[in-house]
């Protein structure tokens, strides 16, 4: 039975990498793979971007509230306008592989257990677990709930000790408050931390 499997980590712990692997793996044995991520998610624009400097544009973007088994089962048939490969006999997918997923609503991610369960293609979906206030995202939540497989992908902090926070920063100050999203750039960053460190950070709280 094909699964829904949910791979997080921390700000750099190579979720992005791994998932460009992962395709690349599949593609290497002659497979077919499919690549989505949110529309939320703007950087790169319709690409998925390694901070290793790998990138690779996806096959389709799930805006906010679409359907996206729907858009999967467009993508898989080759039904998308765009597809260059339209009128070519199409391999069957695989595998779907999405980026960002904390990103998704929770009716998304529902749909991306329809996928695996009930139209038998496996489902690697990548994220972030909670946000820079150490609250779940609405994806990464859903997704910790129904997942076949949970695998947590491990990235250090500046200490040395395994990081589990996210914080987000400008400049050198970091943030406590602020809207769930928002994306890294040029006044934005972010920086994974221990439990040790974010609470040094905080002031001894846990912002939940």
């Amino acid at each position: 039975m094909a699964k829904l499997y949910f791979r997080h980590g921390a700000m750099n712990s190579g979720k992005s990498a791994g998932l460009l692997q992962a395709a690349f793996n599949y593609e290497e044995r002659g497979q077919r793979v499919l690549l989505a991520k949110p529309g939320v998610d703007t950087k790169g624009e319709n690409a998925i971007v390694s901070r290793l400097g790998v990138s690779r544009e996806v096959d389709f973007v799930i805006p906010p509230g679409a359907d996206a088994r729907a858009l999967f089962a467009a993508h898989a048939a080759g039904d998308d306008p765009d597809a260059l490969l339209k009128h070519v006999d199409l391999a069957p997918v695989a595998c779907l592989l999405v980026d960002e997923a904390q990103f998704l609503d929770a009716a998304q991610v529902d749909e991306l257990f329809r996928i695996a369960v009930l139209d038998g293609v496996p489902v690697l979906a990548y994220g972030l677990r909670t946000d820079f206030r150490t609250r779940a995202f609405p994806g990464s939540a859903r997704l910790l709930e129904i997942a076949h497989s949970l695998e947590e992908l491990k990235t250090i902090c500046r200490c040395g000790r395994k990081a589990m926070f996210n914080t987000r920063r400008t400049g050198e100050t970091i943030l406590f408050d602020g809207d769930q999203v928002a994306i890294e750039g040029a006044d934005i960053w972010y920086e994974s931390l221990c439990g040790n460190c974010y609470l040094d950070a905080s002031g001894g709280k846990l912002l939940s």
